[in-house]
């Protein structure tokens, strides 16, 4: 059973990218393991703009530790893509992620999934609480349900 295309406008958060000639497969479209790419790619931009998260000093960091992706139309280079960005579900410490991979200036996405971090000291690698000063920053982009 597919989902049903969330709306542009459930989404807070958006990151342009311009797919790249090595996106695409020998079958002439993105290839399907670029998409998580992207996903990867804005939750980690929004967790570095808007939540103050030093990728290089924090002393925890996000582990993916579940994904998924469903797919309703094909992107090919050279697309300029938007990925929308809201966060779902924010726990003690993980967040989930509800991505979506719109055409620019289009209001269906072409793709859509989910993406869970669970974050753990660097070093160590066991589970830690999500700092206040990053949940209290990230709760501007929750899912919007209406």
């Amino acid at each position: 059973m597919k989902p049903i295309p969330k709306r542009r406008d459930q989404f807070h958060y958006f990151l342009n990218i311009q797919t790249r000639w090595a996106d695409n497969d020998i079958y002439g479209h993105v290839n399907n393991v670029t998409y998580y790419s992207y996903f990867d790619t804005a939750a980690n931009s929004l967790l570095i703009q808007h939540a103050g998260f030093d990728i290089r000093q924090s002393p925890i960091i996000g582990l993916v530790v579940d994904s998924a992706c469903s797919f309703f139309k094909e992107l090919t280079f050279p697309d300029t893509i938007e990925v929308g960005v809201a966060i779902s579900k924010i726990g003690q410490s993980s967040l989930r992620y509800e991505l979506a991979i719109f055409k620019q200036h289009q209001l269906e996405p072409c793709a859509q999934g989910h993406f869970v971090h669970v974050f753990v000291d660097r070093e160590t690698r066991k589970s830690t609480t999500i700092p206040d000063a990053m949940r209290e920053a990230l709760t501007a982009y929750q899912l919007n349900q209406s």
